[in-house]
């Protein structure tokens, strides 16, 4: 009994601890070492929000009628951005023009702070921001149907507002962020069984295409598999994408090619490669991505009898968005958030996976050692950061991300493995009667 009561209050401690670790390592590391680097190669710093040219580009199209798009209103975001435009002259200046690389209907999510100055903005957006990821843990562990105790769903809430990606999220008021939340919402929409709604939250998702192209192909493949009982949430969302759509034309007419050319210029002057391309050498990252998208759907294929409100629906949404790290173009570190529900789809099979074979005890050794390593890098630079000179310190400030190409590929051999020989060895998961 002592051990079951003490277990867990050891489980919340060491999640404070390292929350807090990584939250002082951005503060007083990471955030010094940007500040120190730009000053050293003349690199301009303004107010560096992810926010600022979604928020700017709504405010110059629905008050003036400016194209967000247009190479002027980019001029501004960067005056904002980085607190000059940027000179293609100074070697030091980034290459990351910071365009408005988003679909038009953006703008409708921000239209009501356009009037409101920025810096205001920016506060209330990080609290938005934090409370939606708050309430996107419950809602992933309700559709896993893993109903945790208090003292473990609250360690599991601080580690991840404490962990990497989340902090630099929530510090670039990144959108990545609240297109998870809207996920969440989604699928928790699906296992409640209410389609109509769950096709509304999946169209206003759609601000980050990418994020969600692989989770719309599960989601289709099981569509036509029963098209009669569920085509309502379908119907849902592309009708929502209709309107969207529709308001941005009457807006910005001819705003899809802008959108496509912004989207080609982004990944051009960001010099963007995807996790298994920054890894391997080409074409073989082309090559691991397309079998990694064959295997998904092939589990997809052979679960798409499952009910909304089973575990293997559940499953397929996780290694949906987890293969979405595998095959996005334009990786950020923040955007590992998604990966959140294969985590805990992880994290809950754990015990299955380690009793399988000796093969998966290493596998799952090796994923639980590239997840924990940001948090146990990011205490010991923190404390360091008490007892060491800070320019010290700085000089490992990569530490803590060092793992961050390898854990999507970790998660994801993990779940293809998991979820293929699960599959495989037993009929798909009928509807719940």
């Amino acid at each position: 009994m002592a051990g079951t009561f003490h277990k867990p209050l050891w489980l919340f401690l060491a999640a404070v601890v390292g929350a807090a670790g990584v939250w002082l390592y951005g503060q007083r590391v990471l955030i010094n070492y940007q500040i120190a680097d730009a000053a050293a190669h003349d690199r301009p710093r303004g107010n560096l929000s992810d926010l600022y040219p979604r928020w700017l580009g709504a405010r110059e199209l629905l008050l003036r009628g400016r194209d967000p798009y247009s190479p002027a209103v980019t001029r501004e975001i960067q005056q904002g951005y980085y607190g000059r435009p940027l000179d293609p002259n100074r070697p030091g200046d980034p290459r990351d023009q910071q365009g408005f690389a988003y679909p038009v209907y953006v703008v409708f999510y921000v239209a009501p702070t356009i009037h409101l100055p920025f810096e205001i903005v920016r506060k209330g957006f990080f609290w938005v921001l934090l409370g939606l990821t708050l309430a996107s843990i419950p809602l992933w562990l309700r559709v896993l149907r893993w109903p945790l105790p208090w003292w473990p769903q609250a360690s599991l809430v601080i580690l991840t507002i404490g962990s990497l990606p989340v902090m630099q999220g929530l510090k670039l008021q990144q959108m990545t962020l609240l297109v998870v939340a809207l996920l969440a919402i989604a699928i928790a929409l699906f296992a409640s069984e209410r389609p109509i709604a769950a096709g509304v939250a999946l169209a206003l998702a759609t601000i980050k295409p990418q994020l969600v192209c692989l989770l719309l192909l599960w989601l289709t493949i099981w569509t036509v598999a029963d098209w009669r009982r569920r085509w309502r949430w379908a119907a849902s969302f592309l009708f929502t994408m209709v309107i969207l759509c529709a308001a941005s034309e009457l807006y910005l007419p001819h705003w899809i090619p802008r959108f496509v050319e912004a989207m080609r210029r982004y990944l051009d002057y960001t010099d963007a490669a995807s996790v298994l391309d920054s890894l391997i050498p080409v074409p073989w990252g082309w090559l691991l991505r397309l079998l990694a998208v064959a295997a998904m759907a092939h589990i997809g294929w052979k679960n798409r009898r499952c009910a909304e409100d089973s575990f293997a629906f559940a499953a397929m949404v996780s290694l949906a968005l987890a293969v979405t790290l595998l095959v996005i173009p334009n990786f950020h570190f923040y955007d590992q958030v998604i990966m959140l529900p294969a985590l805990l789809v992880l994290v809950r099979e754990r015990q299955r996976m380690w009793d399988r074979n000796r093969m998966s005890r290493v596998l799952l050794i090796f994923a639980a050692i590239l997840l924990m390593w940001p948090w146990l890098a990011s205490v010991a630079l923190a404390c360091l950061s008490f007892v060491v000179p800070l320019e010290v310190v700085e000089r490992a400030w990569t530490v803590p991300g060092g793992t961050a190409l390898l854990l999507p590929v970790a998660v994801v051999g993990l779940m293809l493995i998991h979820f293929y020989q699960r599959t495989f060895a037993a009929p798909a998961t009928p509807r719940a009667s």
